[in-house]
């Protein structure tokens, strides 16, 4: 593709791809950022978009991928420190009922076994998809839930059991 070609069926398509970034990314520099990447994606492989029978297209696809890509990078992780785990008053011993929440939550976890502790990392924590999970662990989707509701149940039962023996432990003081 000549650099007539390019200017005529890519940068011509500018106002286009700008505003589906926009409307994905929510965010005018980031929207311009998607774009820019876009025109460079696709110059460096212009030889091939000779066989493409509708350039404008594929460049309007790319910028969609493109925003897909900004949008995963972007998500924010969950420090389990900032979990909420159902406190509702503020007391001095707030805090430390928290972080003492928080850490038994996190043994019980570090003690699934391997793939459930990774598949409920990546999904409660790390905020992934489940397809994305299910492709690398190399896995089935249904797989991925099924590891995931699994992990979850023995977190929340293991939970719930030594909460209960602390406050029978408090009961009998």
């Amino acid at each position: 593709m000549t650099l007539e070609q390019f200017k005529s069926d890519i940068i011509s398509q500018r106002q286009k791809l700008l505003a589906v970034a926009w409307r994905m990314l929510a965010n005018e520099a980031d929207a311009e950022d998607a774009v820019q990447e876009v025109f460079l994606r696709l110059w460096s492989i212009r030889g091939q978009l000779d066989t493409i029978s509708n350039p404008g297209g594929f460049a309007m696809q790319t910028t969609k991928n493109i925003c897909i890509d900004k949008l995963r990078m972007q998500r924010t992780t969950v420090d389990p420190e900032n979990v909420f785990l159902g406190f509702e008053e503020k007391t001095p011993y707030h805090d430390t009922e928290k972080q003492d929440s928080v850490g038994i939550v996190r043994r019980i976890i570090d003690n699934l076994p391997e793939l459930q502790r990774k598949i409920i990392m990546m999904r409660d924590v790390e905020g992934y998809e489940l397809q994305e999970i299910a492709d690398i662990t190399g896995s089935q989707t249904n797989a991925v839930t099924m590891n995931l509701s699994r992990a979850r149940k023995k977190v929340r039962d293991e939970f719930i059991r030594i909460n209960a023996y602390y406050k029978m432990k408090e009961i009998k003081k």
